[in-house]
Protein backbone atom coordinates (compact mmCIF):
# COMPACT_ATOMS: atom_id res chain seq x y z
CA UNK A 1 0.00 0.00 0.00
CA UNK A 2 1.19 3.39 -0.35
CA UNK A 3 2.01 6.07 1.89
CA UNK A 4 1.70 8.90 -1.13
CA UNK A 5 -1.24 11.52 -0.70
CA UNK A 6 -0.10 13.06 -4.03
CA UNK A 7 -3.42 14.59 -6.20
CA UNK A 8 -5.64 13.80 -3.19
CA UNK A 9 -7.89 17.06 -1.88
CA UNK A 10 -7.96 17.29 1.95
CA UNK A 11 -9.59 19.88 4.09
CA UNK A 12 -7.82 20.90 6.99
CA UNK A 13 -10.08 22.77 9.84
CA UNK A 14 -8.54 24.64 12.45
CA UNK A 15 -5.38 25.23 9.84
CA UNK A 16 -4.53 29.03 10.46
CA UNK A 17 -1.88 27.86 13.51
CA UNK A 18 -0.48 25.21 15.22
CA UNK A 19 -1.16 21.66 14.69
CA UNK A 20 -4.06 21.98 11.81
CA UNK A 21 -1.64 24.58 9.64
CA UNK A 22 1.28 22.20 10.46
CA UNK A 23 -1.07 19.12 8.64
CA UNK A 24 -1.93 21.19 5.86
CA UNK A 25 1.50 22.95 4.84
CA UNK A 26 2.68 18.74 5.23
CA UNK A 27 0.13 17.44 3.11
CA UNK A 28 0.64 20.41 0.58
CA UNK A 29 4.27 19.22 0.79
CA UNK A 30 3.30 15.88 -0.31
CA UNK A 31 1.39 16.55 -3.13
CA UNK A 32 -2.17 17.15 -1.80
CA UNK A 33 -4.49 19.95 -2.72
CA UNK A 34 -5.45 21.45 0.66
CA UNK A 35 -7.85 23.87 1.53
CA UNK A 36 -7.17 25.38 5.03
CA UNK A 37 -10.09 26.39 6.66
CA UNK A 38 -10.52 28.63 9.90
CA UNK A 39 -12.29 31.21 11.45
CA UNK A 40 -9.03 33.49 11.51
CA UNK A 41 -8.98 34.99 8.33
CA UNK A 42 -5.97 37.25 9.65
CA UNK A 43 -4.02 34.16 10.46
CA UNK A 44 -4.31 32.43 7.58
CA UNK A 45 -3.38 35.61 5.14
CA UNK A 46 -0.29 35.30 7.77
CA UNK A 47 0.62 32.14 6.89
CA UNK A 48 -0.55 31.61 3.23
CA UNK A 49 -0.25 34.84 2.12
CA UNK A 50 -3.70 36.76 0.47
CA UNK A 51 -3.51 35.27 -2.98
CA UNK A 52 -0.84 31.82 -2.16
CA UNK A 53 1.41 31.24 -4.95
CA UNK A 54 1.02 27.29 -4.52
CA UNK A 55 -1.57 26.06 -7.23
CA UNK A 56 -2.60 23.59 -4.64
CA UNK A 57 -3.03 25.49 -1.71
CA UNK A 58 -6.77 27.78 -1.03
CA UNK A 59 -7.93 28.72 2.18
CA UNK A 60 -11.49 29.57 3.45
CA UNK A 61 -12.14 31.90 6.37
CA UNK A 62 -15.86 31.38 8.25
CA UNK A 63 -17.07 30.11 11.18
CA UNK A 64 -17.59 26.56 10.44
CA UNK A 65 -20.36 26.34 13.63
CA UNK A 66 -22.25 27.48 11.17
CA UNK A 67 -24.33 25.61 8.81
CA UNK A 68 -24.38 27.53 5.83
CA UNK A 69 -20.43 28.33 6.53
CA UNK A 70 -19.86 24.45 6.06
CA UNK A 71 -21.57 24.65 2.73
CA UNK A 72 -19.76 27.57 1.52
CA UNK A 73 -16.38 25.65 2.58
CA UNK A 74 -17.73 22.63 0.45
CA UNK A 75 -18.51 24.71 -2.33
CA UNK A 76 -15.00 26.75 -2.31
CA UNK A 77 -13.30 23.78 -2.06
CA UNK A 78 -15.38 21.82 -5.35
CA UNK A 79 -14.88 24.92 -7.62
CA UNK A 80 -10.87 25.05 -6.73
CA UNK A 81 -10.06 21.19 -6.77
CA UNK A 82 -13.28 19.38 -8.30
CA UNK A 83 -13.36 16.99 -5.23
CA UNK A 84 -12.69 16.63 -1.78
CA UNK A 85 -10.98 12.89 -0.74
CA UNK A 86 -9.44 14.09 2.53
CA UNK A 87 -11.52 15.97 5.92
CA UNK A 88 -9.21 16.43 9.02
CA UNK A 89 -11.42 17.90 11.34
CA UNK A 90 -8.74 20.03 13.67
CA UNK A 91 -10.76 22.94 14.68
CA UNK A 92 -10.31 22.26 18.26
CA UNK A 93 -11.02 24.71 21.39
CA UNK A 94 -9.72 24.09 24.93
CA UNK A 95 -10.69 26.06 27.79
CA UNK A 96 -10.67 25.33 32.17
CA UNK A 97 -14.10 24.62 33.39
CA UNK A 98 -15.70 24.53 36.66
CA UNK A 99 -17.19 21.04 37.32
CA UNK A 100 -18.93 22.78 40.37
CA UNK A 101 -20.46 25.52 38.99
CA UNK A 102 -24.04 25.49 37.26
CA UNK A 103 -23.62 28.43 35.86
CA UNK A 104 -20.63 27.60 33.87
CA UNK A 105 -21.36 26.80 29.76
CA UNK A 106 -17.79 25.50 28.54
CA UNK A 107 -19.79 22.17 28.52
CA UNK A 108 -22.25 23.62 25.67
CA UNK A 109 -19.38 25.67 24.16
CA UNK A 110 -16.43 22.79 23.83
CA UNK A 111 -19.30 20.07 23.01
CA UNK A 112 -20.61 22.57 19.93
CA UNK A 113 -17.00 23.88 19.02
CA UNK A 114 -14.67 20.10 19.27
CA UNK A 115 -18.16 17.75 18.60
CA UNK A 116 -21.04 19.02 16.66
CA UNK A 117 -18.93 20.79 14.27
CA UNK A 118 -16.71 18.11 13.60
CA UNK A 119 -20.06 15.81 12.83
CA UNK A 120 -21.53 18.07 10.35
CA UNK A 121 -18.59 18.52 8.50
CA UNK A 122 -18.16 15.13 8.15
CA UNK A 123 -21.78 14.44 7.44
CA UNK A 124 -21.69 17.49 4.38
CA UNK A 125 -18.39 15.56 3.19
CA UNK A 126 -19.51 12.30 3.00
CA UNK A 127 -22.21 12.87 1.18
CA UNK A 128 -19.97 14.69 -1.57
CA UNK A 129 -17.53 11.47 -1.32
CA UNK A 130 -20.11 9.30 -1.82
CA UNK A 131 -22.03 10.94 -5.01
CA UNK A 132 -18.14 11.56 -6.62
CA UNK A 133 -17.39 8.10 -6.11
CA UNK A 134 -20.25 6.60 -7.97
CA UNK A 135 -19.75 4.04 -10.70
CA UNK A 136 -16.32 3.39 -9.02
CA UNK A 137 -15.29 -0.15 -7.32
CA UNK A 138 -12.46 -0.61 -5.17
CA UNK A 139 -10.41 1.55 -3.16
CA UNK A 140 -10.94 3.74 -0.63
CA UNK A 141 -13.85 6.65 -1.67
CA UNK A 142 -12.33 8.45 1.38
CA UNK A 143 -11.00 9.15 4.37
CA UNK A 144 -12.05 11.31 7.92
CA UNK A 145 -9.23 12.01 10.48
CA UNK A 146 -10.87 13.78 13.32
CA UNK A 147 -7.91 15.51 16.02
CA UNK A 148 -8.83 14.08 19.69
CA UNK A 149 -6.93 14.18 22.89
CA UNK A 150 -5.69 11.84 25.71
CA UNK A 151 -8.13 14.11 27.79
CA UNK A 152 -10.88 11.60 26.67
CA UNK A 153 -8.99 9.00 28.62
CA UNK A 154 -7.03 10.96 31.04
CA UNK A 155 -8.55 13.93 32.55
CA UNK A 156 -8.41 16.66 34.95
CA UNK A 157 -10.93 18.30 37.14
CA UNK A 158 -10.75 21.43 35.55
CA UNK A 159 -10.62 20.21 32.10
CA UNK A 160 -13.68 18.48 32.34
CA UNK A 161 -15.60 19.96 29.68
CA UNK A 162 -13.02 19.38 27.40
CA UNK A 163 -12.51 15.43 28.51
CA UNK A 164 -16.21 14.93 27.43
CA UNK A 165 -16.13 16.62 24.18
CA UNK A 166 -13.24 14.70 23.11
CA UNK A 167 -14.68 11.36 24.56
CA UNK A 168 -17.71 12.23 22.70
CA UNK A 169 -15.48 13.05 19.67
CA UNK A 170 -13.75 9.30 20.21
CA UNK A 171 -17.46 7.90 19.91
CA UNK A 172 -18.30 9.87 17.33
CA UNK A 173 -15.71 8.43 15.14
CA UNK A 174 -16.71 4.33 16.08
CA UNK A 175 -20.14 5.50 15.11
CA UNK A 176 -19.45 6.91 11.99
CA UNK A 177 -16.82 4.33 10.97
CA UNK A 178 -19.55 2.19 10.84
CA UNK A 179 -22.00 3.86 9.36
CA UNK A 180 -19.37 5.26 6.11
CA UNK A 181 -17.98 1.66 5.74
CA UNK A 182 -20.53 0.25 3.41
CA UNK A 183 -19.61 3.85 1.68
CA UNK A 184 -15.62 2.69 1.39
CA UNK A 185 -15.36 6.25 3.46
CA UNK A 186 -12.79 5.48 6.44
CA UNK A 187 -12.95 7.48 9.58
CA UNK A 188 -10.20 6.78 12.43
CA UNK A 189 -8.93 9.75 15.11
CA UNK A 190 -5.52 10.75 16.20
CA UNK A 191 -5.40 11.35 20.29
CA UNK A 192 -2.47 13.57 20.88
CA UNK A 193 -0.92 14.42 24.67
CA UNK A 194 0.49 17.69 24.70
CA UNK A 195 1.75 19.61 21.64
CA UNK A 196 2.71 23.09 21.93
CA UNK A 197 -0.38 24.20 19.72
CA UNK A 198 -1.30 27.78 19.63
CA UNK A 199 -3.69 27.47 22.80
CA UNK A 200 -0.66 25.75 24.82
CA UNK A 201 2.04 27.93 23.84
CA UNK A 202 -0.37 30.46 25.77
CA UNK A 203 -0.75 29.00 28.48
CA UNK A 204 3.07 28.22 28.96
CA UNK A 205 3.97 32.13 28.44
CA UNK A 206 1.24 32.45 31.58
CA UNK A 207 2.32 29.72 33.30
CA UNK A 208 6.11 28.71 33.19
CA UNK A 209 5.85 25.75 35.89
CA UNK A 210 3.41 24.02 33.46
CA UNK A 211 6.03 23.12 30.92
CA UNK A 212 8.14 20.83 33.61
CA UNK A 213 4.77 19.25 35.30
CA UNK A 214 3.97 18.47 31.51
CA UNK A 215 7.45 17.04 30.94
CA UNK A 216 7.89 14.84 34.10
CA UNK A 217 4.67 13.34 33.43
CA UNK A 218 5.58 12.85 29.92
CA UNK A 219 7.80 9.50 29.26
CA UNK A 220 9.88 10.90 26.63
CA UNK A 221 10.42 14.06 28.54
CA UNK A 222 9.29 16.56 26.01
CA UNK A 223 6.39 18.72 24.34
CA UNK A 224 5.77 17.22 20.67
CA UNK A 225 5.86 19.99 17.87
CA UNK A 226 3.06 20.24 15.87
CA UNK A 227 4.66 18.55 12.73
CA UNK A 228 4.82 15.20 14.54
CA UNK A 229 1.27 14.80 14.49
CA UNK A 230 1.63 15.56 10.85
CA UNK A 231 3.02 12.24 9.53
CA UNK A 232 0.44 9.89 11.89
CA UNK A 233 -2.18 12.28 9.96
CA UNK A 234 -0.56 11.56 6.62
CA UNK A 235 -0.87 7.49 7.18
CA UNK A 236 -4.82 7.83 8.61
CA UNK A 237 -5.62 9.24 5.18
CA UNK A 238 -4.01 7.47 2.82
CA UNK A 239 -4.21 3.82 1.69
CA UNK A 240 -1.79 2.74 3.47
CA UNK A 241 -4.27 2.07 6.09
CA UNK A 242 -6.81 1.31 4.04
CA UNK A 243 -7.96 -1.78 6.80
CA UNK A 244 -7.79 0.51 9.44
CA UNK A 245 -11.28 2.87 10.42
CA UNK A 246 -12.98 3.39 13.51
CA UNK A 247 -10.04 3.36 15.22
CA UNK A 248 -8.22 6.37 17.66
CA UNK A 249 -4.56 6.41 16.67
CA UNK A 250 -2.47 7.47 20.30
CA UNK A 251 0.25 10.28 20.10
CA UNK A 252 1.08 11.39 23.34
CA UNK A 253 4.99 9.99 24.02
CA UNK A 254 3.99 8.18 26.41
CA UNK A 255 1.82 9.87 28.72
CA UNK A 256 -1.26 7.44 28.47
CA UNK A 257 1.26 4.46 29.74
CA UNK A 258 1.63 5.71 33.49
CA UNK A 259 -1.08 5.62 36.28
CA UNK A 260 -3.53 8.71 35.61
CA UNK A 261 -3.36 9.91 38.86
CA UNK A 262 0.65 10.62 38.24
CA UNK A 263 -0.01 11.94 35.14
CA UNK A 264 -3.60 14.09 34.72
CA UNK A 265 -4.26 15.41 31.20
CA UNK A 266 -3.38 19.18 30.21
Amino acid sequence: MSFSIAGKTAIVTGAANGIGLAIGKHFADRGANVMFADQDEDALIKELGENPEAENIRYFAGDLRQKLSIANLLSATIDSFDRVDILVNGSRQVVASDPLNPDDDAMETLLQQNLMTALRLSQIIAKRMIKQSEGQTGGAAGSIVNLSSIAARRTHPDLMAFSVSTAALDQMTRSLALALAPHRIRVNALAFGSVMSASLRTTLKDNSKYRDDIEEHTPLNRIAAPGELAEAAQYLACDASGFMTGQVLTVDGGRTLLDPVAAPAH
